[in-house]
C-alpha cells in the first residue's frame, strides 16, 4: 500500500476518533432530566433551560439513559408569561413517562430530535363555532365551551339559564360522562367552572356564582397545539358588569394522553383587574368560590369523597386540603370511577380551604371567607390538576399520585 494512502487512512482514523470523542463529550454536556422513581406514570411539564430552547411544536423524544431504544414521545409548548400570555421565546417540554418498577432512586432522560409525526395523538376539534373538543386519538376527553350554552331545563327568566367559558362534558376513561351541567339541585353548577359568590367592584358586591351579575365572556385565543403527548388550549376571557370589562382572565388547559388507569388535565389561571381594584371572597362558613368541579353523582348516599384525612361520609366545610377526590358509579354498569382535584404546591395560601359535597361538587375555596383585594394591572395566578381515574383509588394511591404531581412540578435539568 502506498505511503500516501497509509497516511490518509491514519489521518481518517484519527479524525474519526476525535469526532467520536467530541460527540461523547457533547452528549455528556447535554442537560439531563432527572425524574424521581415513581410507582405510576409521570405527566411532566418542565421548562427548558436556555441551552435547549426550541420553537413550540418542535418534534422531540425523551430517551432514558439506561434503556436506549425506548423512546418517549414529547413535545415543546410555549411557556406561560406572568400575565398569562404565551412566551414565544420560552418553551416547556411536555411528556408522559410510564412507570418502571425496577428503578431504585431516579431515572435520567436526554432530549433528542424526533421525526415529525403524522396525525397527532392528542387533538383539538372545533365544534360549531362555540366549543373545542379535546381528543386522545379518537376518544373524546372534554369540551371547552367558549360560546353561550343554554340550559333548556332552566326557566327562561332565571339568570342561571345561560353561561359560557367552562368545561363540560368531562369524560371518564370508560367513556362515561363524569361532570354535570344545569343540575336540578343547583342550576348554577356547570361542569368544571370558576366563579365567586362575592365580587367587590367600586364599593358594590356582585354575585357571579348564582347569577349573571358578573358575566364571563370569551375574548380571544392565546395558544393552541396538538401533539404526541398533550393537547393545549389557552384562551382570554373577560369579566363584564354590563358592557364594562372589569377583569382580564387567561386560562391554559393542558390534556395529557391517558396512561394506565389515569389521565391528567392541568389548568393554569391568570387574572388581571382592569382600571379598578377587585375584591374576591368565598361563601361565609363554607368558603366555596374559585375552581369547582361538579360531578354527576347519581346517589349521594353511595358516592365516596376521599381527602388526605381519608374517606368519610361527612361533608367538609372550610377545610384546608391539598387535594380531594370523588368516586361514584358514573357509567351504566357497576364499576366505580371518578376524578380528583390537585392543588399546585405553589398555590397562594397553600393549602386552600375547601367545600366537599357527596352529591357532586368539589369546591376549592380561595381566598376563602376572608376577602382579598387585587390591584389593577397586577396579575395573580392559580394552578391545579384534575386527575381522572378509571377505577376506584385508595387513599394511599391518591396520596401517591399527588406526591408525584408535586414532585414533577419541580423537575429540573441537570
Amino acid at each position: 500500500m502506498p505511503s500516501t494512502h497509509l497516511r490518509f487512512v491514519a489521518a481518517l482514523l484519527v479524525a474519526t476518533a476525535v469526532f467520536c470523542l467530541f460527540a461523547v463529550a457533547r452528549a455528556a454536556e447535554q442537560p439531563v432530566l432527572a425524574v424521581p422513581a415513581c410507582r405510576s406514570a409521570v405527566q411532566a411539564a418542565v421548562p427548558l433551560p436556555d441551552s435547549m430552547q426550541r420553537e413550540p411544536g418542535f418534534s422531540c423524544k425523551l430517551v432514558e439513559s439506561d434503556t436506549p431504544g425506548t423512546d418517549i414521545p414529547a413535545q415543546v409548548i410555549s411557556a406561560i408569561k406572568a400575565d398569562g400570555t404565551a412566551a414565544k421565546d420560552r418553551g416547556i417540554l411536555v411528556a408522559g413517562i410510564a412507570a418502571r418498577k425496577s428503578v431504585a432512586k431516579e431515572r435520567r432522560f436526554q432530549l433528542q430530535v424526533a421525526k415529525p409525526a403524522g396525525t397527532p395523538n392528542c387533538r383539538l376539534e372545533d365544534i360549531g363555532g362555540k366549543a373545542v373538543k379535546f381528543l386522545d386519538g379518537d376518544t373524546p376527553v372534554m369540551v371547552y365551551n367558549y360560546g353561550t350554552v343554554i340550559g333548556q331545563n332552566v326557566p327562561k327568566r332565571d339568570s342561571r339559564r345561560e353561561r359560557a367559558c367552562y368545561i363540560h362534558p368531562l369524560w371518564g376513561l370508560n367513556g362515561e360522562v363524569l361532570t354535570d351541567d344545569f343540575p336540578r339541585d343547583h342550576f348554577h353548577h356547570h361542569g368544571i367552572f370558576w366563579s365567586w359568590p362575592h365580587v367587590g367592584v367600586e364599593g358594590k358586591n356582585y354575585d357571579m356564582w348564582t347569577s349573571n351579575a358578573v358575566t364571563l365572556k370569551f375574548v380571544d385565543w392565546i395558544y393552541r397545539q396538538a401533539g404526541p403527548a398533550a393537547a393545549v388550549l389557552a384562551v382570554e376571557n373577560g369579566w363584564f358588569i354590563g358592557e364594562k370589562k372589569v377583569m382580564i382572565e387567561r386560562v391554559w388547559m393542558r390534556m395529557f394522553r391517558a396512561s394506565g388507569n389515569t389521565r391528567a388535565i392541568d389548568l393554569d389561571f391568570t387574572w388581571i383587574p382592569v382600571e379598578r381594584p377587585i375584591t374576591l371572597r368565598g361563601a361565609g362558613g363554607k368558603s366555596y368560590g374559585g375552581l369547582t368541579v361538579r360531578l354527576a353523582v347519581k346517589d349521594a348516599s353511595k358516592s365516596i369523597v376521599t381527602t388526605p384525612r381519608g374517606s368519610s361520609k361527612e361533608d367538609l366545610k372550610q377545610t384546608p386540603l391539598p387535594w380531594a377526590d370523588l368516586t361514584d358509579k358514573f357509567g351504566a354498569g357497576d364499576g366505580l370511577s371518578g376524578a380528583a382535584v390537585f392543588v399546585h404546591p405553589g398555590h397562594p395560601d397553600y393549602p386552600p380551604t375547601w367545600l366537599t359535597r357527596h352529591y357532586g361538587p368539589l369546591c376549592v375555596g380561595w381566598p376563602g371567607v376572608k376577602a382579598k383585594t387585587f390591584e389593577p394591572g397586577k396579575p395573580f395566578s392559580l394552578a391545579y390538576r384534575v386527575l381522572v381515574h378509571k377505577t376506584q383509588m385508595t387513599p394511599d394511591q391518591l396520596k401517591q399520585a399527588y406526591d408525584e404531581y408535586t414532585a414533577t412540578s419541580n423537575l429540573k435539568w441537570q
